[in-house]
């Protein structure tokens, strides 16, 4: 019986003995915190943040829409997607409006100047894909979705029925 081999992690070595028993996720992490990165040094050629660029791709695709259907499409709690909003209100790219049918509501929508920003959100977004996807051939790339798509709905099925872990030294329940 041969060894079991030891998982890489390209340029570190090994991956780390408290991650040995979590490969994928270790493997998730990393690429997440690539992928960010990157995003970040694109989106910050045309003058955004990350995550910003997800919100300005609703509000394109959709139109005006409350704040609070934005944060869910987005997948943003309330309080983050408040200061983004402030943030792209100061740039110019969306105006906050109150409903005229629900006076608690408020209404975000992209404004005319966003709409140049768009064809560049784009472009960025598809040097990210090929940035990400490399010499995939296409077949690898929809395999490469898939399984995506499966971890994506994997974890989805738990977020919430994490028991949080006791901490050392707490006290018991």
């Amino acid at each position: 019986m041969e060894p079991e081999a030891t998982p890489q992690v390209p340029g570190t070595g090994e991956l780390p003995e408290a991650a040995r028993r979590g490969p994928i996720s270790h493997a998730i992490f990393r690429v997440a915190r690539l992928h960010r990165t990157l995003a970040g040094q694109l989106l910050r050629e045309v003058g955004l943040h990350p995550a910003q660029e997800l919100v300005m791709m609703q509000l394109w695709e959709r139109g005006r829409m409350r704040q609070t259907d934005l944060a869910r499409h987005v997948g943003a709690d309330a309080a983050t997607m408040t200061r983004t909003i402030q943030r792209l209100e100061k740039a110019g790219f969306v105006r906050r409006v109150r409903s005229t049918s629900d006076k608690r509501s408020v209404l975000v929508e992209p404004t005319a100047a966003s709409q140049a920003l768009r064809r560049q959100v784009e472009d960025l977004w598809a040097r990210l894909e090929d940035y990400a996807a490399g010499d995939l051939t296409p077949a690898e790339r929809g395999e490469t979705l898939g399984a995506l798509e499966r971890l994506e709905t994997n974890l989805a099925a738990h977020v919430g029925d994490a028991e949080p872990a006791s901490r050392p030294g707490a006290p018991d329940a």
